[in-house]
């Protein structure tokens, strides 16, 4: 007897999973690098959950604000705006979707490895990994080179130091993270996994330099969280002390985090038996499947959890949809967003079966 294939993106889930997302009247955005992919979760009811894979090659950063998304990739920066008009009579299925995000721009940069991106007031910055600075992404360069660490000495593309995160508070980057005070082509690989930075990005000033692989720096409710990797925590930092408080331990290699209404949903990366530098990590090899937990922030107490079986290995980055609970996305690669047209007053659909 043929076995029957298996379906892509299958994965189970608790209850309270579904049950908290539909709640918070949200969406969720995973990216996903290792799959080429951009996520959606959403909660239209209670007992439901719907995903939409969509195909962005090596998706890494996603940032947003308001009605706009800035997602990294391989070698573009795309910009796409939410019409949700567009998607109210996308033809396709008309009255499905509450939300659907148009690509309007694409930033050409290049292979600099971008990881996380965001909106800072007008413009789009992000962390370029390759050359280990912050950058601003724009029309007129590849990149645009605003903030370095004090210890790197000239901007090469060798990954030095694994710049991988940043934290914005007020449309202003206050801190970023790394995994290793390096000047040195990959020199970070040999400090791992307990040699990470969280650095001041005003004053240049190392708070700390012995983290388990930080990522994904984040400001919820005026207090500055990152994730440990290495050792699977999520822990707030105490900037005026110097001191780290752990809120929660996790199973897995964590990375990419959202914050909605006194609650964090986190990434749950899988091991990656290959991988020297992941062989390094008991918290990764506990992860027996990747997906994303949610976290009450205020106790620590997980409240819900959800995990691939297939087709995902690696999760990057986490972002919320709020006020969005049926959304859609389209790429560049079908031609189904040449179809969608908007102005300020007006939006169009051309014809499908053309």
């Amino acid at each position: 007897m043929q076995k029957q294939p298996i379906p892509p993106f299958q994965c189970q889930y608790d209850p309270g999973f579904v049950q908290l997302l539909h709640r918070l009247g949200c969406s969720l955005a995973l990216s996903t690098y290792q799959a080429g992919k951009v996520v959606l979760l959403s909660a239209p009811t209670p007992r439901q959950l719907i995903q939409l894979p969509r195909t962005f090659p090596k998706a890494m950063g996603i940032g947003l604000r308001d009605h706009k998304m800035v997602l990294a990739t391989e070698q573009e920066v795309l910009v796409l705006a939410d019409s949700p008009v567009l998607a109210q009579h996308f033809p396709k299925r008309p009255q499905t979707y509450d939300a659907m995000y148009m690509p309007r721009v694409t930033y050409y940069t290049g292979p600099l490895d971008v990881h996380d991106i965001d909106f800072c007031s007008d413009r789009i910055c992000a962390v370029n990994t390759s050359f280990s600075c912050l950058i601003e992404v724009n029309s007129d360069y590849s990149f645009q080179p605003i903030w370095q660490p004090d210890f790197i000495d000239h901007l090469a593309a060798e990954d030095r130091c694994h710049l991988n995160g940043m934290a914005i508070k007020d449309d202003v980057i206050t801190h970023v993270t790394a995994f290793a005070q390096s000047n040195r082509p990959k020199g970070w690989r040999e400090h791992l996994p307990g040699g990470g930075l969280l650095i001041d990005v005003q004053t240049n000033e190392i708070l700390f330099n012995e983290l388990a692989m930080p990522h994904s720096p984040r400001w919820f409710e005026k207090n500055l969280y990152v994730l440990l990797s290495a050792t699977g925590e999520l822990a707030r930092i105490d900037i005026q002390r110097k001191q780290i408080e752990r809120v929660c331990q996790l199973n897995g290699f964590v990375r990419g985090m959202a914050y909605q209404q006194g609650y964090v949903f986190i990434g749950i990366s899988k091991f990656r038996e290959s991988s020297t530098t992941f062989a390094k990590l008991d918290a990764a090899r506990a992860a027996r499947f990747p997906g994303v937990v949610a976290v009450e922030l205020s106790s620590g107490r997980i409240v819900g959890e959800l995990y691939y079986h297939n087709s995902v290995e690696e999760i990057y980055d986490v972002q919320i949809l709020p006020g969005v609970q049926r959304p859609n996305i389209l790429n560049t690669i079908r031609p189904d967003h040449r179809l969608g047209l908007t102005t300020p007053e007006q939006t169009f659909w051309g014809d499908f079966k053309a």
